[in-house]
């Protein structure tokens, strides 16, 4: 990881000695200017992080300079022995991310070092986010079953009421973080172009609780050992946008309350701190794990789950969504082919997408986009045969532990096929004595999927579930 970069330009040449000794030993690499001769184009040929630029210089001011810099990707910040307002609002006005004040304290100059370099960092992941988010929205939302175009549906009409926080629930690997990235797109963003609302994501499962309700809500300097300088959590980073609150499920229960109160009074305090911060911020949480279950355990609180749930999304497996796996395995294709600039392979054949369709996917989406990946790399056939797929797909009969055609037989005269589709539901009902969950598993399906073709069949049972135990 190579070293960043600070420029001094400062006329005092002790200053300068100071400054240069002690950033350097905290890691910096730094180079030193006491006069402004051709200060621009040095500063600019030499591509600094940061930049300590002296208001009062001889021969042209930092104000000048300042001025010359506008667009210029560094961090700026300003020293002056003026400490007035004026002159403090007159360099933010022009671009400086922050002054301070002879003379000087050299822990506090390093303090607002690490908190531009922090801001740059997260400036940088957020617009990286955002042009990801552009993409996903147009590639990544792939397919055109009934269930894609309600679920897009859904998306448009929670997008248009901005509502405050929403429940998307999945199996890993079937685009849940993608559908959320969608919807603050089109919350916040009409155009595909660069936005000032920022998205920050937040996985639950991948940072210790302690290290979890910093990352979420920051922390003052001395709240705990490591806390050297103030923290902004991703709560005031993300103001005015959305945080992402991947994998809720792992969250522990102490932490979850904390994070209720925010979703009620949308305030937050800093680990440390004395005062509560108002935050205006649309809060998407996901989760692969059964909610209801952990709720009965007592590792997820009941009423933040029906905080979240008021507004929820179900992305359903690729298993129940078979007719989308050849138009996502043509747009991986296609995609990964300008990616590694592979322009032999043209297609799957016909043979090799039933394959594909055939196959049940336990790993969604992920798994889809992995094996493509792979073959695009490894092959150089013009047409993708069964042979240059995986042994498990080329290998694959029809989805199920037998053939259909054990059990059913069509008749000579035909038969409707969703008046099939509508016995086999009923059976399967009765038999689990109206239990849709049971019933869903009968017929290897999800919940949700089951749900979605009552609705379809008009077959509206008098017992509905409660809500909680639908969330898989």
């Amino acid at each position: 990881m190579r070293k960043k970069k600070i420029f001094l330009v400062d006329d005092d040449e002790l200053i300068v000695m100071i400054f240069a000794t002690s950033l350097r030993a905290e890691g910096y690499e730094v180079r030193a200017e006491t006069t402004t001769d051709d200060i621009v184009n040095k500063i600019r040929s030499w591509f600094p992080d940061i930049i300590l630029l002296d208001v009062n210089l001889p021969g042209m001011s930092g104000i000048e300079i300042l001025k010359e810099l506008k667009g210029f990707r560094a961090h700026i910040i300003m020293l002056t022995a003026d400490d007035s307002a004026e002159t403090a609002v007159k360099a933010m006005k022009l671009g400086a991310a922050d002054y301070v004040t002879k003379p000087f304290n050299m822990e506090e100059v390093k303090i607002v070092i690490r908190n531009c370099l922090e801001k740059m960092r997260l400036e940088q992941e957020v617009e990286h986010l955002r042009k990801i988010s552009c993409e996903y929205f147009e590639k990544e939302m792939v397919g055109e079953s009934e269930m894609i175009r309600d679920l897009r549906e859904k998306i448009e009409r929670l997008a248009e009421a901005r509502v405050p926080s929403i429940l998307i629930t999945g199996e890993s690997g079937t685009g849940k973080e993608v559908v959320a990235r969608n919807i603050h797109r089109l919350m916040y963003e009409s155009e595909c172009v660069p936005r000032r609302e920022p998205f920050v994501a937040v996985n639950c499962a991948a940072l210790p609780e302690h290290l979890l309700e910093s990352e979420l809500f920051g922390a003052e300097r001395g709240a705990f050992t490591d806390a050297k300088a103030d923290r902004k959590g991703v709560f005031e980073l993300a103001n005015g946008g959305t945080i992402l609150l991947d994998e809720i499920g792992e969250m522990n229960p102490g932490l979850q309350s904390k994070l209720l109160r925010v979703l009620e009074e949308r305030v937050v305090r800093r680990i440390g701190g004395k005062e509560d911060m108002p935050v205006e911020v649309t809060v998407i949480a996901t989760t692969n794990k059964n909610l209801s279950q952990a709720m009965k355990n007592g590792e997820f609180r009941n009423d933040l789950f029906f905080r979240l749930s008021t507004f929820y999304l179900h992305v359903p497996p690729l298993r129940e969504r078979k007719d989308d796996i050849p138009l996502l395995a043509r747009y991986f294709l296609s995609y990964f082919c300008r990616r590694y600039n592979r322009k032999a392979i043209q297609k799957f054949s016909e043979e090799a997408e039933k394959c594909l369709v055939s196959y049940n996917w336990p790993g969604n989406i992920r798994e889809l986009k992995n094996v493509v990946e792979r073959l695009v790399v490894l092959e150089n056939a013009a047409e993708i045969l069964p042979r240059h797929l995986p042994h498990w797909l080329s290998a694959q009969s029809p989805a199920g532990n037998a053939p259909l055609d054990q059990y059913f037989v069509l008749p000579e005269g035909g038969i409707s096929l969703e008046d099939l589709e509508k016995s086999l539901i009923v059976q399967a009902l009765t038999r689990a004595n109206h239990n849709q969950t049971l019933a869903a598993k009968l017929l290897n399906m999800s919940y949700y999927a089951l749900r979605y073709q009552i609705k379809k069949l008009k077959l509206e049972q008098e017992e509905g579930e409660e809500v909680e135990e639908s969330i898989k």
